[in-house]
């Protein structure tokens, strides 16, 4: 690099080398300030993302898993459950509509995540508790999100294994 810089500044008079100089600077701190507001950007939609997820964990022990699942998922959403084929769209919308959750309370909460680039898409994984009647079991989840159009987040793909114990 110092090479190159010498070889190409080594042509142009010392007005002309200071021209290109600050015009060299003036890119590099115009995109350092577009990556800072695009990293400002990612983290702010990691935080509305994980507390989405801590909202839909907080509505599930509210209104119950299965209402809390039929209005967070994208209509698109996929689970992946145990012993199933992956359940997709409206067939998993049916699927979480004949649950009967009554005697049942699913609560988690997210220990991390990321989004992407563009801040649009994300995940969030954590430690589930399953709560039925007076036995409680845990487990860990991943829940993939998806920035809808009116900014409000919505999972695309929820899964969870079994096996932390009580």
């Amino acid at each position: 690099m110092k090479v190159f810089l010498h070889l190409f500044l080594s042509d142009f008079s010392g007005m002309t080398r200071l021209v290109y100089i600050l015009l060299l600077m003036v890119i590099c701190c115009s995109c350092k300030e577009f990556r800072f507001e695009k990293d400002k950007e990612r983290i702010e939609a990691l935080n509305q993302m994980q507390q989405t997820d801590i909202d839909f964990s907080n509505r599930s022990k509210e209104a119950g898993m299965k209402k809390a699942f039929l209005e967070y998922i994208q209509e698109e959403g996929v689970l992946l459950r145990p012993h199933r084929m992956p359940i997709t769209g409206a067939s998993a919308i049916d699927y979480l509509s004949s649950i009967n959750d009554s005697s049942l309370i699913l609560t988690w909460a997210p220990e991390g995540g990321n989004v992407s680039r563009s801040a649009d898409m994300g995940y969030t994984y954590g430690v589930y508790t399953l709560t039925i009647k007076d036995s409680a079991y845990k487990g860990t989840y991943v829940t993939i999100w998806q920035k809808q159009a009116d900014g409000t987040w919505k999972f695309v793909l929820d899964t969870g294994n079994e096996g932390i114990g009580k």
